[in-house]
């Protein structure tokens, strides 16, 4: 969403670096781009007008001019100030000391409200509470049936004891207040400790839907009142959101659609405007595209800073700890990172959610969106029928992988036979990058970053291969056998004249072959010890 705003800033940026000292000039040019940038993404006037002027007034002063790094300390200021109008401070849910705690959701039709209480409750679920939904939305039709459909998916319950109506010809009949009432004796009875009220939507600011949602929110006293918002529809956010503060004085807001391709001026405006904090973001269709809103990593992401905390929290939630182990330890222990450890490091990858999402993340992504943009994610999906069409011992030893093995996994997976070849290519050079990091040697040049798409690191089977091999005029060693025998022949060998010449050097002995070696003897990686049997 905030891809354009995010350009506009980074280009303007890009002016200052380097300069030992910005003149008044500087920064009024650096703050007319700024304000420009704003404007185009949709935020709000007098939002704009307030954060230009602390900016400039900052900017203009001592912690600018006796900075090292002047330009960078721009970037410092206006990343601060985009936090304070994003709403400074990451602000969770509010618990009731006697539970249940009630949550009412309202906004306008269209918003998503029902969509995102499924999420929440999922949401809450995840982090230890019993919640329920209750459906109080009787006049949309099929509000309740979406409702419990939502529920299902997130395996809470749904208490809806009227169906509402099921076309716009019909007349809603229910009571929402009632509904709502009966919906928290009902989760006290059945010992839920959160209660998540969807109420009606409107088309515009209606003051009998915007009165009938006060009147639940005095009837259930709802501990938080959060007020959804769509982040695509722009400047008419802003009014929506006054006049909503003034129905209902909701305590939070929660931004959806995050992940559309609007300008974004709704988040950068609301919490502004109302005083009331953004609480959450919806990012996507899927229930667990929903994200608890942190302004500073927020702010972040839009000056291409990139927000690895929420990187790191993603991953602590889904990654498989024994399995990461697993990993760790076969790295440490220098053995081969075979094919059957690269699907499973992929399908730990999958459960984060999409590889474009995460990646752009990262900082500096700003300058790999096209290649972000451009990447599919149904392209792990076809790896893993690659890896899935082989045998176990052709993903533990990939390099008896001959023409005939390639063309039978190639129609296994409904491939083509050169997209098996580029992924075992891809592979192979992932495997030794792998072992040259296990052994300290850092990252070598060229090599394929396993799970990076084309252009930015290489995945196995995605794309052309790395930079092509410089020329050595060094001595060409032996390929390794893929025939597991033979390659721990071809390994004997190679230690016992390394061990031969070692006693050589050390007593100039010119009989080192008559040494006898014991594979006990021998500094072979872990595990290595089973082809020497």
């Amino acid at each position: 969403m905030f891809n354009s705003l995010s350009d506009r800033l980074t280009a303007t940026f890009k002016n200052l670096r380097g300069k030992g000292k910005l003149t008044e000039a500087d920064i009024d040019g650096t703050a007319r781009e700024i304000r420009r940038a704003l404007l185009d993404a949709d935020v709000a006037v007098p939002v704009v007008r307030e954060f230009i002027a602390r900016v400039k007034a900052r900017a203009l002063g001592a912690e600018v001019s006796g900075a090292l790094n002047p330009g960078q300390q721009v970037v410092k200021i206006v990343n601060e100030e985009l936090v304070g109008i994003l709403g400074g401070e990451t602000r969770e849910l509010a618990f009731a000391k006697q539970p249940p705690t009630i949550i009412m959701l309202a906004g306008l039709q269209g918003a998503g409200k029902t969509t995102l209480a499924g999420k929440l409750a999922f949401h809450l679920k995840n982090k230890g509470h019993q919640p329920v939904l209750v459906a109080c939305d009787l006049q949309r039709p099929n509000a309740v049936t979406q409702l419990q459909v939502g529920g299902e998916r997130a395996s809470v319950p749904v208490f809806a004891p009227h169906p509402g109506v099921s076309s716009e010809a019909e007349v809603p009949t229910g009571d929402p207040v009632a509904v709502a009432r009966d919906g928290v004796d009902y989760a006290r009875e059945k010992l839920h400790d959160v209660v998540i009220i969807d109420t009606a939507g409107r088309l515009g600011v209606d003051a009998e839907l915007m009165q009938q949602a006060a009147d639940i929110k005095t009837a259930v006293g709802a501990h938080e009142t959060l007020f959804v918002i769509d982040a695509m529809i722009g400047q008419d956010a802003v009014n929506t959101a006054q006049a909503f503060n003034e129905g209902v004085d909701f305590t939070g807001v929660v931004l959806t659609k995050l992940d559309g391709d609007a300008r974004g001026g709704a988040a950068l405006s609301v919490a502004q405007v109302t005083g009331k904090p953004v609480m959450y973001a919806s990012t996507g269709e899927g229930l667990k595209d929903f994200e608890v809103f942190h302004p500073d990593r927020m702010a972040r992401r839009i000056l291409d800073m990139g927000d690895i905390l929420s990187l790191i929290e993603q991953a602590e939630a889904t990654w498989d700890k024994a399995e990461a182990a697993k990993m760790a330890q076969k790295f440490a222990d220098q053995e081969d990172f075979t094919l059957e450890d690269f699907r499973a490091q992929m399908q730990q990858l999958k459960k984060m959610g999409s590889m474009k999402k995460l990646l752009g993340m990262m900082p500096g992504a700003a300058g790999m969106r096209q290649q972000l943009e451009q990447f599919d994610d149904s392209q792990l999906d076809r790896v893993e029928a690659i890896i899935n069409s082989m045998t176990p011992h052709e993903r533990n030893a990939p390099k008896i992988i001959n023409g005939s093995r390639r063309a039978r996994i190639a129609r296994g997976s409904g491939v083509h036979v050169s997209e098996v070849n580029s992924l075992l290519e891809r592979f192979g050079q992932a495997q030794k990058m792998m072992k040259k990091m296990a052994s300290g040697g850092g990252m070598p040049g060229g090599g394929g970053m396993p799970g990076m798409p084309p252009g930015m690191g290489g995945m196995p089977g995605m794309g052309a291969p790395g930079g092509k091999r410089k020329k050595g005029k060094g001595k060409k060693t032996k390929a390794k056998s893929g025939n597991p025998a033979k390659a721990a022949q071809q390994a004997r060998e190679a230690e016992l004249k390394r061990q031969q010449a070692a006693q050589q050097k050390m007593d100039g002995s010119s009989f080192g072959a008559g040494h006898e070696v014991k594979p006990e003897d021998l500094s072979l990686p872990k595990g290595f010890e089973k082809y020497l049997k």
